[in-house]
C-alpha cells in the first residue's frame, strides 16, 4: 500500500481547507478557477499528499500561478512566517559535516521526503510580491552549485520592507530559519 496517499475522508477534508484558502486569498491567483484546480488535485493523490505535508507543517500552501506550457498549477508555502520545519541545516552533506549538535534533519532531504522543492530566489521574490512574508523568520532557498561547493548556502527574509538574500555556512541552523516549498500539480 502506498503510504503517500490520503484516505478518501482526509482528501475530502483537506480539499475543503485548500478551497477555503484559495477563496480567501484571490489576490494571489487572479484569473484562476478552483473548479479547474480541484480535478487536477484529485487526479494526482501523491501531489495532494505532498500538499498535506506542507499543511501539517503550517506552510499554508496556496496556488500562486499557472504554467500554461506544462498545464500545471504552482503552489507555494504562503504562511506569514517560515513553516514549522525549522532548525535544519541546508543539506545532507552539511548535516554530515557537523561533528556536534547536529540538527534533526536538513532542508533538502526534508523537502524531498515531502515531495516538494525549495523555492528559488526568483520564486521567493515572486512570493513577496503577493504579501509580506518572513518578517520575523528566514527561509533557506535553492543555493547555486558554485556557492554550495564552497560550503555556503543562501537564505532570504523580509526586513525594513525589503527582501534580503544572504548567506550562511550550509551547516548552520537556527530556530527561526526553515524553508518554503513549491509544488507543481
Amino acid at each position: 500500500m502506498n503510504n503517500k496517499i490520503l484516505t478518501p475522508e482526509q482528501s475530502e477534508n483537506f480539499l475543503k481547507v485548500l478551497k477555503a484558502r484559495f477563496e480567501k486569498n484571490m489576490s494571489r491567483h487572479k484569473g484562476l478557477s478552483w473548479e479547474k484546480i480541484q480535478p487536477k488535485l484529485g487526479a494526482d493523490p501523491e501531489k495532494l499528499w505532498s500538499l498535506n505535508k506542507m499543511e501539517e507543517t503550517e506552510g499554508e500552501p496556496d496556488v500562486i500561478n499557472y504554467d500554461k506550457k506544462t498545464d500545471e498549477y504552482i503552489f507555494f508555502d504562503c504562511s506569514p512566517e517560515s513553516p514549522k520545519r525549522r532548525s535544519l541545516c541546508y543539506d545532507h552533506q552539511a548535516w554530515e559535516s557537523r561533528k556536534a549538535n547536529k540538527p534533526e534533519n536538513n532542508a533538502i532531504d526534508k523537502a524531498s521526503e515531502m515531495g516538494i522543492e525549495l523555492l528559488t530566489e526568483e520564486q521567493y521574490r515572486q512570493l513577496q510580491k503577493l504579501g509580506k512574508f518572513d518578517l520575523k523568520t528566514s527561509s533557506w532557498i535553492k543555493t547555486p552549485a558554485n556557492i554550495r561547493e564552497l560550503g555556503g548556502a543562501i537564505f532570504c527574509d523580509r526586513r525594513y520592507n525589503t527582501v534580503f538574500m544572504y548567506h550562511n555556512g550550509a551547516d548552520s541552523y537556527y530556530a527561526a530559519r526553515g524553508f518554503r516549498g513549491s509544488l507543481r500539480v
